[in-house]
């Protein structure tokens, strides 16, 4: 990855695939490429992890105040949501990688088509195409 790829310290910091003409759909390069974006959000996920960790365990304090307290609390709360959130987005991340092995990557696993490049460099864990997501949404919708 070049410093010209880089948008600042998005996980999606990475130069887009350059398809070629009559090249396969999710051939060896290409899952290369997913592979690579996917292992390095991955790892910016942990460290994020890590990082929340020390935090906590260095700003734990007994605070004698209740305001100051409650501050804290709902600082660490608002984190601990955002981590739990972040976890579930590494399983998702991890079941990806496990896809790119299996040879199952970038195919809708409703439909069997292609899911395509564009939309799996905007959501690399998508497992839906776009019109298999759009029904989802739908009747995700109707039930409330």
């Amino acid at each position: 990855m070049t410093d010209s790829s880089k948008t600042g310290d998005s996980p999606f910091s990475f130069k887009p695939y350059q398809e070629k003409e009559g090249e396969e759909y999710m051939n060896s390069a290409q899952l290369t490429h997913f592979e690579g974006i996917l292992k390095t959000w991955r790892g910016k996920l942990m460290h994020e992890v890590d990082r929340t960790v020390h935090h906590m365990q260095d700003d734990a304090s007994n605070f004698p105040d209740p305001n100051d307290r409650a501050s804290q609390e709902s600082e660490f709360s608002l984190e601990l949501r955002t981590r739990d959130r972040e976890r579930r987005l590494i399983k998702k991340i991890d079941e990806s990688l496990k896809e790119i092995e299996s040879g199952d990557y970038g195919f809708c696993e409703s439909c069997g088509i292609d899911i395509g490049i564009r939309r799996l460099e905007a959501r690399p864990t998508a497992s839906l195409c776009i019109d298999c997501k759009t029904l989802d949404e739908i009747r995700e919708k109707q039930m409330g």
